[in-house]
């Protein structure tokens, strides 16, 4: 199994990296965690421009999901012709709220490149992987998953605040990618995202073997996020998430 970094930035595109989207392959098999904006561009530096086989949204807002728009695109106007559909597996609303971002009454709805699968905490096959969804601590319906393959398995916190059930979904994991939006201070908002110690936390509890700490949002001073979080507790490997970065997990 192979992971790919394709965008890691929070809340919006950065200078050096397009939003949230994740490339994980196994046995030839393509499948992104979240598709957030700029991220379609980036991809198509590690896979064919057509060769996502299966798409997990964690949650609807849109730097975590925009970029199935122009994606959409693709997959419908292809000189080709359209392309067989792709399953996106994502929180209940995504169909409705995604042909509303769209918003193109007079051409094919999105349906027409995706079939959307409703998400609900549990434990489903898609293509070689084992993925495994947990309601995470945001305002919205919100997922973070476990991918596994091949007795190695990555975590992704999606967004969150403060959770158990990050910990559980996270616990021995190979590579824990979480979320560090926040710079650590008093008065954090709850249930809204973490702060490098609190992933870092996390991570202790989990007892994962890498913390990679992502969705960096850009007005933030990354390498002060990555020392907030030696503070907490984490024993294990720990870096910040980089776009192209590419970790083979054997």
């Amino acid at each position: 199994m192979k992971l790919t970094i394709i965008g890691c930035s929070g809340s919006f595109p950065g200078p050096d990296s397009p939003s949230s989207c994740y490339l994980l392959e196994a046995e030839g098999f393509r499948m992104l965690l979240d598709f957030g904006n700029g991220a379609l561009g980036a991809l198509q530096r590690h896979i064919g421009l057509y060769d996502v086989d299966a798409i997990c949204l964690s949650h609807l807002h849109a730097d975590h999901c925009l970029d199935i728009c122009p994606y959409h695109v693709v997959r419908t106007y292809s000189p080709e012709g359209p392309l067989p559909r792709v399953p996106v597996y994502a929180p209940a609303d995504a169909r409705r709220r995604l042909n509303s971002a769209y918003a193109m009454p007079d051409e094919p709805l999105l349906e027409s490149a995706f079939d959307f699968v409703g998400l609900t905490p549990g434990t489903l096959e898609v293509g070689p992987f084992e993925v495994t969804a947990a309601l995470m601590n945001h305002p919205v319906e919100t997922y973070g998953f476990r991918v596994s393959c091949g007795g190695r398995s990555v975590a992704y916190s999606g967004d969150t605040g403060e959770s158990a059930e990050l910990v559980k979904l996270a616990s021995g994991a190979d590579v824990f990618l979480c979320e560090a939006s926040h710079l650590d201070r008093p008065g954090l908002p709850t249930g809204l995202h973490l702060s490098g110690r609190q992933a870092a936390e996390h991570a202790a509890r989990a007892d994962v073997e890498t913390l990679v700490l992502t969705h960096l949002v850009p007005w933030n001073d990354s390498d002060r996020v990555l020392g907030e979080a030696h503070g907490g507790g984490f024993g294990g490997r720990m870096e910040l998430a980089r776009s192209g970065v590419r970790y083979d997990l054997g």
